[in-house]
């Protein structure tokens, strides 16, 4: 019977979810092409001027999981620009994925200041300055009740924590790339402009999460609106706010029965955290049914048989408009016709790709060599096996 009422909840799922899937489309030719089949290949398809693609690059929780990381999303907007909103433990992997040169992955907006929100800012940070990011890192984020809650607190503090990966990659690397430069905006201001360049409007107000300081933000582009929601209990400001948008994403958190069986909390923590920090099921389609969303998603739980059809039965007792249980590497094409959700498919082994500016070259004048003499004495002689290599490389790249 449960399997049945399982099955029976997903048709129902497929029933009344107004997403609009790619079709399998006719096949006309055993060597031809297949079209619509459900997926997108990153860097395949060129996006629309007034068109928004969203990427699913962290949906799960702060405990580690291979096939969800924590919170990430990706916006991709008609006119170029990029936009990550949060970097959560682990979600790199999915954003690396995607192939995209790392100076365009440079703008970074944080909703709050949880390991899985923004717990992968270091591989970010790290990984960028390594493989192409030829200028800072650009961080926005809000103040907190005091100077020390706060983003600029917080990554004044992290470039002090990774201050030795810092020192040592200045000296070979161009430290350039290596800085951050931090936006805070105050968290208690309603529906604020915390951006706004090339057509692209992004808004915060404030979350209720555990502490003073979360925030939602909105996207607004081409006349689309796209809404954020990060990590918050139901309120008014999101009510009032993320009205009028096309797509709304907000947590829906698992059950207390499902944080007690599955993620290893007292029935007292899993009541607390599951209905008073975080949003439940059907609170979350109450939300849902207010605001009326061309589209909504919801997300942060892991999203597989044990969990999937109680989270969907709770959503659906008080929702029953166009839905996402959202995963990792969902991907949705955004356009005032329609809403699209696929399936990205990406490889395991990308490598990072070079973007129209070349990496500048080192800046070692000025910058003291972290290695010191006596360890620089401890090194063995490698000239006879790698000098010719050596050789040879700088000759092809015009080297002295």
């Amino acid at each position: 019977m449960k399997q049945l009422k399982q099955l029976i909840s997903l048709f129902v799922l497929l029933i009344l979810s107004q997403t609009v899937l790619a079709a399998g489309g006719a096949v006309k030719s055993p060597t031809g092409v297949a079209p619509d089949r459900y997926v997108y290949y990153p860097g395949t398809e060129e996006l629309d001027k007034d068109e928004i693609r969203l990427f699913a690059c962290g949906t799960g929780l702060p405990a580690a999981r291979r096939d969800q990381a924590a919170t990430c999303w990706l916006v991709e907007t008609g006119n170029g620009d990029k936009f990550l909103f949060d970097v959560g433990t682990g979600s790199m992997v999915n954003v690396a994925a995607l192939m995209i040169p790392y100076d365009m992955l440079n703008k970074v907006f944080i909703s709050h200041l949880h390991t899985d929100h923004w717990g992968d800012l270091s591989t970010l940070w790290a990984g960028g300055w390594t493989a192409g990011r030829t200028g800072p890192l650009k961080i926005w984020g809000p103040s907190g009740a005091t100077k020390e809650m706060g983003t600029a607190y917080a990554v004044d503090h992290f470039l002090k924590a990774f201050n030795w990966d810092m020192q040592t990659r200045n000296f070979k690397l161009n430290p350039a790339p290596g800085k951050i430069e931090v936006e805070e905006f105050d968290y208690t201001k309603e529906n604020q402009i915390v951006y706004q360049q090339n057509d692209v409007t992004i808004r915060s107000w404030p979350a209720i999460h555990a502490g003073d300081g979360p925030v939602s933000f909105s996207l607004e582009y081409a006349g689309l609106k796209l809404v954020i929601g990060g990590d918050t209990f139901p309120n008014k400001w999101y009510i009032k706010y993320a009205k009028d948008a096309d797509v709304a994403i907000h947590e829906v958190f698992l059950t207390p029965t499902e944080l007690v069986q599955w993620y290893g909390q007292s029935p007292q923590q899993a009541l607390g955290v599951g209905t008073q920090i975080h949003t439940s099921p059907p609170a979350f389609g109450k939300v849902m049914s207010e605001i009326k969303p061309r589209h909504a998603i919801g997300y942060h739980f892991f999203n597989e048989e044990g969990t999937r059809f109680g989270i969907y039965d709770g959503v659906r007792g008080t929702y029953d408009g166009p839905l996402s249980l959202a995963t990792d590497n969902m991907v949705w094409n955004i356009t005032k016709d329609e809403v699209v959700e696929r399936m990205t498919v990406s490889p395991d082994q990308a490598w990072s790709v070079p973007g129209a500016t070349p990496p500048p070259k080192p800046l070692t004048e000025g910058i003291t060599d972290p290695l010191s003499d006596e360890m620089k004495a401890g090194k063995w002689n490698v000239k006879d096996v790698q000098g010719e290599m050596i050789k040879e490389f700088k000759k092809k790249y015009d080297m002295k």
